[in-house]
C-alpha cells in the first residue's frame, strides 16, 4: 500500500532531511552566489606519501587481477559476474577500499579509491557497480558515518572482506519522493527491536546481498519519535525473500533485486542512528559516495580516448585516416578534451573530500551530474566514430576476426548513469536548493509568501534589504575583468577570468529568477536547470584550470599537454555556459509545457493511430504501469521466489 502525501508535505521531509548548516566553506556554493573563490581549491591539497604508496600498489595488484581473470565477453554472455571474480576481488580487499584498517579493510583515500573504480570500470561496468553500490552506499559508509562503535566493529569487518551489501531504499511507487515510503517498521511490545514489511525494488547487489542497510518507516508512538530510518539487516533473517532479479538495458553482469521484508525482526541495536534520521543518512552518505560514479565515467572516457585515437588513426577512408577528416577530428578532440575535465573535476573533489575542511556536497552533486551526461555524450561520439563497428557487439567482432571493442555495450552501460543515485532532473532540483539556499536563509518568507503572517514578512524585508543592499553592488565588477588577474595560471588564465565573471552574471541571474517567479520558481524546473548546469561548467573550467597546474607541479613532463587539454576543454565548457546563458530567459519553456499537458489531457491523441503497442502483445502483455507493494509478490513467489542464501547458493 502506497503513502500519499501532499506536494508540501513531500518538500517538508525532503528539507528536513537535508543539511541545514554550512559549517565548512564550500566553492560550490560560493560560485553560486557570484564569488569565484579559487583560493578553496588551488593549490590542490597534497597527496599523502604514504597514502600514494598504499594506493599505487593497490592499483597495481588490482590491475593485474582484472588482466588475469575478467572476460568482459564472458559476463555479457553469462549476464553475471563469475563467483571466482567476486571473491578475487574479496581476497584483494577490493571490497572493504574504504573501510579503515582497523576495521579490517583497506583504508584508501578518496583519491585512490576513486581510481580504482575507474579502472575496474574499464574492465566491465558491471564489476565497478558491484564494488560502488557494496561500499559507496551500501553498509560500510553509513556506518563509517553514522554507526556505533558496536556496530562498526560488528559490520565492518565482515564487508570489507566476505560479505556483500546493498542499500535497499527505493519500492515499486516510490522513487525521488522518499516522503511516500511505505515499507514500515512498527516496534515490538517488548522493546528489543522492529518488525518490518515492505517491498523493495532495485536494489542493486540485492539478489546476492549478505548484509544491507534497508530504509523503513516508524510509527511515531509513545516512547517512538518515529519517521523514516534506517537499519543493518542480516540478510539471512527469516522473512527476507528476492522476488525477482531484475534485468536491464546496460550492466547485464548486476545482481539487482526485487526484495520482500515479511514480517522480518530486526534487533533494536541494529538501528543506525536515531529514528527519524534515515533519510539525512542517506543524503550524507551520497554526500561524497557519489563521487563514485563520475568516477567511472571518467575511466569510460579515458577508454574513449584510447579507442578514438587508435580507430581514427588507423582506420582510412578516402585515402586518409578518418582522424584527417574535420568531421572526426573534431569527436575525437571533444573526447579527449573532455576526459581531461571529467578527470579534472573528479580529482578536485575527491581531494577536498580526503581533506576534509571544505563542504562538498554542491561539488560532489555537480561531479555526477556533468560526469554522467558529458559521459553519455562521449560514449554516444565514440559510437558514431566507429560506425558500423561501433553498433556490433564485441562478441560479434571477435567471431569474425576483430578486436573485440564494446563500443555499443558502452552506450547502454553509460545510459543509466543519468538516472543512478539522483536522475538529472532531481539533481538539477537537488543543487539548485543549495545554490539559493543564502537567499531562502534572508528572504525565504518573502518569497514563499503563502502561510507566512505580515509581522514575519515585514521583518525578513528587513533582513533581506541590509543583505542585497550589500551583496548586489558586489556582483558588478570583479577580478575578471581585470586583463592581468589570475596570472599564476599563465595561458589559462583567460578562463579563469571567464569563470569569475560568468559567477557574478549566474548570481545576477539567479536573483532575477527570484525576484520575477518567487515561490513559482520551484516550479521553473527548466530554468533552475539551466542555472545548474551553467554553474556546472564554471566548475568544470575551474577544475580543469586548477588541475593543469597541478599536473604542471607534479608531473613537469606532462604540463605543455596538461595546458592544450585544459585549453580546449574550457573554451568547449565556455561555449556552452554561454548558450546556457541565452536561453536562460529566452526559450519555449512555457509554449512545451502548455503542450505536454495538452498531450495528458489527450487532445493530441490522433498523433498516436496506425501503431500497435509491443507492450499488450502476446499472452503476457498488459499490466500497470506502476506495481504497488504487494502487487504481484504471490505470484513471483510460486515462480521460485528465494531466499537471498538460496539465491547466492545458485
Amino acid at each position: 500500500m502506497s503513502t500519499n502525501v501532499t506536494e508540501k508535505e513531500a518538500r517538508q521531509v525532503a528539507e528536513a532531511a537535508r543539511e541545514a548548516e554550512w559549517k565548512l566553506p564550500s566553492f560550490g556554493k560560493e560560485l553560486f552566489l557570484g564569488n569565484l573563490r579559487l583560493d578553496l581549491i588551488h593549490p590542490q591539497p597534497k597527496l599523502d606519501d604514504a597514502a600514494v604508496e598504499k594506493g599505487e600498489k593497490f592499483l597495481a595488484e588490482l590491475k593485474a587481477f582484472l588482466e588475469k581473470e575478467v572476460d568482459p565477453l564472458e559476463i555479457e554472455r553469462e549476464g553475471r559476474i563469475p563467483d571466482r571474480v567476486v571473491k578475487g576481488l574479496q581476497e584483494l580487499g577490493a571490497m572493504g577500499m574504504k573501510v579503515p584498517e582497523e576495521y579490517g579493510g583497506l583504508g584508501l583515500s578518496q583519491v585512490y579509491y576513486n581510481r580504482a573504480l575507474a579502472l575496474v570500470g574499464t574492465a566491465h561496468s558491471s564489476l565497478s557497480t558491484l564494488m560502488s553500490a557494496h561500499q559507496s552506499i551500501g553498509v560500510s559508509q553509513p556506518l563509517l558515518t553514522f554507526g556505533s562503535e558496536e556496530q562498526k566493529r560488528k559490520w565492518l569487518p565482515l564487508v570489507a572482506r566476505d560479505k556483500i551489501s546493498a542499500f535497499l531504499l527505493t519500492e515499486p511507487d516510490v522513487g525521488s519522493d522518499p516522503a511516500r515510503v511505505s515499507t514500515s517498521a512498527v516496534p515490538t511490545e517488548d522493546g528489543k527491536g522492529y518488525v518490518i514489511n515492505g517491498r523493495k525494488l532495485w536494489a542493486t547487489n540485492g539478489a546476492i546481498a549478505d548484509i544491507v542497510v534497508v530504509m523503513a518507516k516508524v510509527p511515531k508512538s509513545e516512547g517512538h519519535r518515529g519517521g523514516i530510518s534506517a537499519f543493518v539487516l542480516d540478510y539471512s533473517t527469516e522473512g527476507v525473500k528476492v522476488t525477482n532479479r531484475n534485468a536491464f538495458m546496460g550492466l547485464r553482469g548486476i545482481e539487482n533485486s526485487v526484495t520482500e521484508l515479511n514480517d522480518v525482526f530486526v534487533p533494536k541495536e541494529n538501528l543506525i542512528g536515531r529514528e527519524g534520521e534515515g533519510l539525512k543518512i542517506a543524503l550524507t552518505t551520497l554526500n561524497t559516495g557519489r563521487l563514485a560514479l563520475p568516477a567511472i565515467c571518467v575511466g569510460v572516457a579515458k577508454y574513449a580516448t584510447k579507442v578514438a585515437r587508435e580507430w581514427s588513426r588507423d582506420r582510412v577512408q578516402w585515402g586518409r585516416p578518418v582522424g584527417k577528416h574535420d568531421a572526426v577530428a573534431q569527436k575525437v578532440a571533444f573526447i579527449a578534451a573532455s576526459a581531461f575535465g571529467l578527470e579534472a573535476m573528479l580529482d578536485v573533489s575527491s581531494r577536498l573530500a580526503d581533506e576534509k575542511r571544505n563542504d562538498i556536497r554542491i561539488e560532489a552533486a555537480i561531479a555526477k551530474l556533468y560526469g554522467s551526461e558529458i559521459g553519455w555524450k562521449i560514449v554516444d561520439e565514440l559510437v558514431q566514430i566507429r560506425g558500423g563497428r561501433g553498433y556490433e557487439t564485441a562478441e560479434s567482432l571477435k567471431a569474425r576476426g576483430e578486436k573485440p571493442i564494446p563500443a555499443e555495450q558502452l552506450l547502454r552501460d553509460m545510459r543509466i548513469n543519468r538516472i543512478f543515485e539522483g536522475s538529472t532532473e532531481i539533481m538539477h532540483l537537488l543543487i539548485a536548493r543549495e545554490a539559493v539556499d543564502q537567499h531562502l536563509a534572508v528572504a525565504g518568507d518573502i518569497i514563499e509568501g503563502e502561510g507566512v503572517d505580515l509581522k514575519d514578512k515585514a521583518k525578513a524585508a528587513l533582513e533581506a534589504g541590509a543583505f542585497y543592499a550589500k551583496w548586489l553592488p558586489q556582483l558588478a565588477v570583479g577580478e575578471g575583468r581585470k586583463p592581468g588577474s589570475f596570472a599564476e595560471f599563465g595561458a589559462l588564465a583567460p578562463h579563469a577570468r571567464y569563470a569569475e565573471r560568468a559567477s557574478r552574471k549566474l548570481a545576477r541571474s539567479t536573483f532575477y529568477a527570484m525576484t520575477r517567479w518567487q515561490a513559482r520558481l520551484e516550479q521553473k524546473q527548466a530554468v533552475l536547470g539551466r542555472i545548474v548546469d551553467i554553474g556546472a561548467e564554471l566548475f568544470a573550467i575551474s577544475a580543469a584550470v586548477v588541475y593543469a597546474q597541478t599536473i604542471a607541479s607534479e608531473q613537469p613532463a606532462r604540463a605543455d599537454s596538461a595546458f592544450e587539454l585544459a585549453d580546449l576543454f574550457c573554451r568547449q565548457a565556455r561555449s556552452r555556459a554561454d548558450g546556457l546563458f541565452s536561453e536562460l530567459f529566452s526559450n519555449e519553456d512555457d509554449a512545451n509545457y502548455k503542450l505536454a499537458q495538452q498531450v495528458l489531457e489527450g487532445r493530441h491523441e490522433w498523433i498516436e493511430e496506425g501503431i500497435v503497442d509491443p507492450a499488450e502483445l502476446g499472452p503476457d502483455g498488459g499490466g500497470p504501469q506502476v506495481a504497488g507493494q504487494h502487487d504481484g509478490t504471490s505470484a513471483a513467489a510460486a515462480n521460485g521466489a528465494k531466499t537471498p542464501a538460496a539465491a547466492k547458493a545458485e
